[in-house]
C-alpha cells in the first residue's frame, strides 16, 4: 500500500495556504478508537491521517528546510514511517505530537546527511535573560487593513525572518518554529522533542534573542 501520491499532492500547496495547527483536533474519546484503527492497518484511517495532517507537516518541514522539494520528500517519509511504526505508538503523547516528532526526526536525519557531504555552518549563541520571552512577531507593528505598500513590506519582513531562522542553531530553530509559528505549548514542545520544559524555554529564549540580533536594523 502506498500513501506517497496523496502526500506529494498535498505537499505542493503553497506555504501561504498552509495554516499550521488550524485543523479541528480529534476529541479525546475518539482518538483512542482512531489509533486502534491505525494499528489494525485500516487504509481509510491512514488516508484520514494523511489528509488531516500532511498540509501542516509539509508547512513545518518547509520552514525547517526552506526547500519545497525537501519538504515534500520528508513529508512522505514522515507518513511512511508513521505507517511502519504505529504499532509502537504508546500513547504517552497525542497523535499530533507523535507525528510532529517523527517529522522533526526525519528533518534531523536529513541535516546530518547533508553535513556529511557539504559544509554546514553552525551559529554559536550566547546565553540570554528572561526579557526576551515575547515572540518576535509580538514586538513588530501590524495593521488591520494594510495598504499594498504595507503588504509588500510585510512580505519582505517575512522573508527576512525566514532567512534569519535558517541562521539559527538547529535546536533553537525547531523550538522557535514550534512555539511561534506552529503555536505549540511549552508542554507540547517538551513532549515532541523529548526534553524538559526548562530546556524548551531556554532554547526559545536564546533563539528569539539571536533572531533579534540578526534582524537588528532591518525591521
Amino acid at each position: 500500500m502506498s500513501y506517497g501520491e496523496p502526500i506529494a499532492l498535498r505537499g505542493q500547496i503553497e506555504l501561504e495556504q498552509v495554516a499550521p495547527a488550524t485543523l479541528v483536533e480529534a476529541r479525546p474519546q475518539f482518538e483512542a478508537q482512531f489509533i486502534d484503527r491505525l494499528k489494525r492497518g485500516e487504509a481509510a484511517a491512514f488516508e484520514i491521517l494523511v489528509n488531516e495532517r500532511s498540509g501542516e507537516i509539509y508547512g513545518l518541514l518547509y520552514r525547517l528546510t526552506e526547500s519545497s522539494e525537501e519538504a515534500r520528500d520528508l513529508t512522505q517519509e514522515t507518513f511512511l514511517r508513521a505507517f511502519q511504526s504505529i504499532d509502537r505508538f504508546r500513547g504517552d503523547a497525542s497523535l499530533k505530537t507523535w507525528i510532529y516528532r517523527i517529522a522533526i526526526n526525519q528533518a534531523r536525519n536529513r541535516w546530518r546527511w547533508w553535513r556529511r557531504r557539504r559544509r554546514d555552518a553552525t551559529v554559536s549563541l550566547d546565553a540570554t535573560s528572561d526579557q526576551f520571552e515575547k515572540p518576535l512577531a509580538a514586538t513588530l507593528p501590524s495593521d488591520k487593513s494594510p495598504s499594498p505598500e504595507q503588504q509588500t513590506l510585510a512580505r519582505e519582513r517575512e522573508t527576512q525572518i525566514r532567512e534569519a531562522l535558517c541562521g539559527l542553531r538547529q535546536s533553537y530553530r525547531v523550538a522557535v518554529i514550534l512555539r511561534d509559528v506552529e503555536g505549540f505549548s511549552y508542554e507540547e514542545i517538551a513532549q515532541t522533542l523529548q526534553i524538559s520544559i526548562g530546556t524548551v524555554k531556554s532554547r526559545i529564549s536564546r533563539g528569539r534573542l539571536e533572531l533579534r540580533r540578526q534582524l537588528e536594523g532591518s525591521l
